[in-house]
């Protein structure tokens, strides 16, 4: 039996934050109830290319991008503005365990479907709101988008070349991360919940996120004052730990201790810079970094990166190649650790999608259901569980609630 086989969660979110929380939970056996507006579903629906499947509703099919996000979910479309809407996710409160939204705040509360109302309806609910600068301050009623936050909270500006602009990192680290801390937070609630019986609320911001994902970074102006600066790929406290170049293409470099740093050293066949003052110690190697690196280059040059990887192995220094995308997807390791699942699709047969990368022993995840076409499940959750009528379904329909 999964983890969480017993755990009814409404999803209301959209995007990817929201999405990637659920999915998580759904990996782990809980049933997980997507809500999405009638017609256009979940924004994502639409951000492709890439699409697979048939065009249906606005959509030229379903994108690469949601499917990344809403495995094992099934999806009821609602339309929350209206009072038969608003009906159905009282009647979903009432019997789940978990709701998740990602609304601007205060518009769910307009509705009577904030975390006040439905506590009354359920107190035994938790309620997870996940938004651009959370549910207090002064920017609480912002949006906020992954990019933007980025840009905001400082991460671009200690990410990118030494010399060259300010970066974002190339996936939406903080949506993703902020699902995460969200799931986290979901499972301790869940857990507290065993002893009290009481639901609670939960607010995750991809604004405070952001800035806690500062971590080392953070915590080094914190103490110094000192205002950090972009060091391109190289680690700000950790020398040498940088990408450096072969004769054919670039490989990865860590030495993070003296053992390793001494290593090195004897693999390179240069003992005599273990006793150089300006690389004695890793404070040195950090204070005099581009002298270091320019010996190690010059060095690295005189071979190709795989004859240099297979030593540095050797030598229990960590290493590894940079990798393409493509690449990385015909690593051995990949298929060793799962982490390409294919699934079943309604229109185009198989569709590969990322693997799960929690392994658990005795309660294993699975890939139960394939990302859901937009009101897939309606007439299961609305008839089978909620117990509305056929006729009733159909009045739904025909009054544009579902």
């Amino acid at each position: 039996m999964a983890p969480l086989n017993d755990i009814r969660i409404i999803d209301i979110t959209r995007a990817l934050a929201g999405p990637y929380c659920t999915m998580m939970l759904g990996d782990f056996g809980a049933d997980v109830i997507k809500v999405e507006r009638p017609e256009t579903g979940d924004d994502s629906r639409g951000w492709g290319p890439p699409f697979v499947g048939k065009p249906y509703s606005s959509y030229p099919g379903q994108s690469a991008y949601f499917l990344s996000a809403n495995r094992n979910k099934r999806s009821l479309t609602v339309n929350l503005k209206t009072p038969g809407g608003q009906e159905i996710i009282n009647k979903l409160a009432e019997i789940s365990d978990v709701l998740i939204e990602n609304y601007r705040t205060g518009v769910l509360d307009m509705m009577g479907l904030g975390f006040e109302d439905l506590q009354k309806v359920n107190p035994a609910l938790i309620y997870c709101s996940i938004s651009g600068y959370g549910r207090t301050g002064p920017f609480r009623a912002k949006p906020g988008y992954d990019a933007i936050i980025q840009a905001e909270g400082g991460l671009m500006s200690i990410t990118g070349p030494t010399q060259g602009p300010p970066s974002r990192v190339g996936v939406p680290i903080i949506d993703i991360t902020s699902g995460m801390f969200a799931a986290s937070a979901i499972l301790a609630a869940l857990l507290e919940r065993e002893s009290t019986g009481q639901g609670q609320h939960i607010d995750v911001s991809l604004f405070d996120t952001e800035t806690v994902l500062l971590a080392n970074v953070a915590s080094s102006y914190l103490l110094s004052g000192e205002p950090p600066q972009r060091q391109g790929n190289a680690h700000p406290n950790i020398a040498p730990y940088e990408p450096f170049q072969a004769s054919d293409k670039g490989f990865m470099l860590g030495a993070a201790n003296q053992g390793q740093w001494k290593k090195l050293c004897q693999l390179i066949d240069r003992m005599d810079m273990i006793e150089d003052p300006r690389f004695k110690d890793n404070q040195s190697r950090v204070k005099n970094r581009d002298e270091l690196n320019q010996i190690l280059n010059e060095i690295f040059e005189t071979r190709m990166a795989e004859e240099w990887l297979t030593l540095l192995e050797e030598a229990g220094l960590p290493c590894g190649p940079i990798n393409s995308i493509p690449e990385v997807f015909q690593h051995p390791q990949i298929e060793a650790r799962g982490l390409v699942q294919e699934v079943d699709h309604p229109q185009t047969g198989k569709v590969s999608l990322t693997g799960f990368p929690y392994k658990l022993s005795r309660t294993p995840v699975e890939l139960r259901l394939a990302p859901p076409g937009l009101g897939e499940h309606n007439q299961e959750i609305l008839v089978d569980l909620l117990g509305y009528s056929e006729d009733q379904v159909k009045r739904f329909k025909a009054e544009g609630v579902i």
